[in-house]
């Protein structure tokens, strides 16, 4: 039985909006990379909606190159630098993550930033049902997701070499104030329900200094599983990594939980059991075994990571009409910002 790789490692044509001088890069990375004779082909993942990420492919040898997009961005948004500087930390801890090849920020190169780093071959799901796979081997697959976030924050930032790479301490509510800022200067339409949490909120604040490596944005479509097990081989897509407390990543991987499969990665809606997907309760459960914790989430927890997430699509529909989106569906994956509050907004009112 062949094994679907997933929507996520999907190639197509460089689009339009995303071309660069693929000679200039060529030339350029034929002095710094093993096995690149002959010519090269560039193809582009479909999937992904903040860096432009690239297949380099020549006859002996492919690669994978991640660059900031062109156009006007946030000053501190879409931070290649930071993803690189973290995978590269990470390498020989139990967190899997590609090997790292280079790196740089000369714009004559190919107009922006970027980084070269391991082609991995693996399945990639941008639907956390896990489509063609059998629900004894989703368990385990979910079980993996638990097992590696447990793994990433059981790493000690100042052992890696990461000891600066945030701010430590208040996190919940430095981020509540990054992502509300954020809503307020790129907001592409007014949401009622954005304002009414920015209120809710600030009193509410979860509590906890703890501070470690946050991925930003872990979920099941930025993670890669081996091609035939049920584990993790690599995560992906770093650009919102900092130092921040642990249990905003389980936060916002839970958010799956508490939305549905048309909202864009939700499961809220699904036979669950039949499907071998388990309860938030038995997934943090599993995370905390993992990572030897005695807490889990609040409500709080939750309404915090929904907040930040319907900001960030907001953020990702601003792109598309700006014209510089990494994917062609920005726009429509944007419009679920507006669901995605008054999720964390029925969320917060069930919660007092």
């Amino acid at each position: 039985m062949s094994i679907d790789p997933g929507e996520g490692t999907r190639l197509a044509d460089v689009r339009e909006a995303h071309r660069f001088d693929e000679a200039a890069l060529e030339a350029w990375l034929k002095e710094r990379l093993p096995d690149t004779e002959g010519r090269l082909r560039v193809r582009q993942f479909g999937y992904g909606q903040s860096n432009p990420t690239f297949v380099l492919g020549w006859p002996n040898a492919e690669y994978v190159l991640r660059k900031k997009p062109p156009g006007e961005l946030l000053p501190s948004a879409h931070a290649v630098d930071r993803e690189y500087r973290v995978q590269k930390a990470l390498a020989g801890t139990p967190v899997p993550v590609a090997r790292q090849y280079l790196y740089s920020d000369d714009e004559s190169v190919i107009g922006t930033p970027f980084y070269v780093m391991e082609r991995m071959r693996g399945r990639v799901y941008t639907d956390s049902a896990m489509p063609g796979v059998e629900p004894d081997e989703r368990r385990l697959m979910y079980r993996a997701l638990a097992e590696v976030l447990a793994a990433l924050h059981k790493v000690d930032p100042d052992a890696v070499g990461l000891g600066d790479f945030g701010r430590p301490g208040n996190y919940f509510e430095r981020q509540f104030n990054r992502w509300a800022r954020n809503y307020r200067e790129t907001r592409t339409r007014e949401i009622p329900e954005m304002y009414r949490l920015m209120d809710w909120l600030p009193p509410r604040m979860p509590e906890g200094d703890e501070t470690r490596v946050a991925h930003g944005d872990f979920r099941v479509g930025n993670v890669m599983f081996h091609p035939a097990e049920p584990r993790v081989v690599a995560v992906f897509d770093w650009e919102l990594a900092t130092l921040g407390h642990p249990l905003s990543d389980l936060a916002y991987l839970c958010i799956l939980f508490n939305t549905t499969s048309g909202e864009y990665w939700g499961v809220r809606d699904l036979d669950r059991r039949a499907l071998g997907i388990p309860e938030q309760d038995e997934f943090v459960e599993a995370y905390r075994l993992a990572a030897g914790r005695a807490d889990g989430l609040t409500p709080v927890h939750n309404v915090h990571a929904m907040f930040r997430f319907a900001s960030i699509l907001d953020g990702v529909r601003a792109r598309g009409l700006a014209g510089n989106a990494a994917s062609d569906n920005a726009e429509e994956v944007g419009r679920l910002g507006l669901l995605m509050a008054e999720r964390a907004w029925e969320l917060a009112e069930a919660s007092g």
